[in-house]
């Protein structure tokens, strides 16, 4: 159960991370209006990480046993997936979603539905998560659903680790906070992401193909 945890915690920090229109609109937020409120606009968007998660997680669980016999091909697709995104996010450019924010100040529950409902709208991210549970062998015949459903949180908690940790930077930072600075944590992001993939495409040629067993703990 330990390694769920673990796994759920590195899957949600992995989703949330990178800085898209929503992770644009949680610093403005933190920027313009406090660091609460851009903690709430976080809070929106891990609500729909955690049910695209889920949605996921019983969909792959639907087809367990052929997960389970394509394990190695699903681990090098994963991967490889991994990698084409960890490139994106990479070479995006931030400006790109800045928009000014409007005079009128957004509830804190306005704040929630509308970081919910941006993030919902973008159902490729269940193409993100197939990769992130084959890599990292989320779904499995031995986790039961109960398991399953305490990663699924723990996914949650590490999105909600993320907003909390990123708006309590930007908040500290907030004099010398620039776009700069969002291209920059788009390249570590990105790089990090890149670097998991090429372990991964790495470790699952030479344990399943050249069958190098001390490489596994890669995995």
């Amino acid at each position: 159960m330990l390694g769920l945890v673990s796994k759920g915690l590195v899957i949600g920090i992995l989703v949330s991370a990178p800085m898209g229109p929503i992770g644009m609109l949680c610093v403005q937020r933190t920027l313009n209006k406090g660091r609460w409120h851009g903690f709430i606009t976080g809070l929106g968007a891990a609500l729909s990480d955690v049910i695209y998660a889920l949605l996921t997680c019983l969909g792959m669980g639907v087809v367990v046993n052929f997960v389970e016999a394509n394990q190695t091909p699903l681990q090098l697709l994963g991967s490889l997936v991994l990698g084409v995104f960890g490139y994106y996010i990479f070479q995006s450019n931030p400006t790109g979603s800045l928009k000014k924010q409007g005079e009128k100040k957004l509830s804190f529950t306005q704040d929630f539905i509308t970081a919910f409902l941006l993030t919902f709208s973008n159902v490729l991210i269940v193409l993100l998560y197939i990769g992130l549970f084959a890599r990292f062998g989320f779904v499995l015949p031995e986790y039961t659903a109960w398991m399953l459903l305490g990663g699924v949180a723990f996914i949650g908690v590490g999105a909600v680790l993320w907003w909390f940790g990123i708006t309590y930077i930007v908040a500290k930072l907030k004099k010398w906070f620039n776009v700069r600075g969002i291209w920059l944590l788009n390249r570590i992001v990105g790089s990090v992401i890149i670097i998991l993939s090429v372990v991964g495409v790495l470790s699952v040629l030479l344990t399943s193909y050249f069958h190098l067993p001390l490489l596994q703990i890669c995995n």
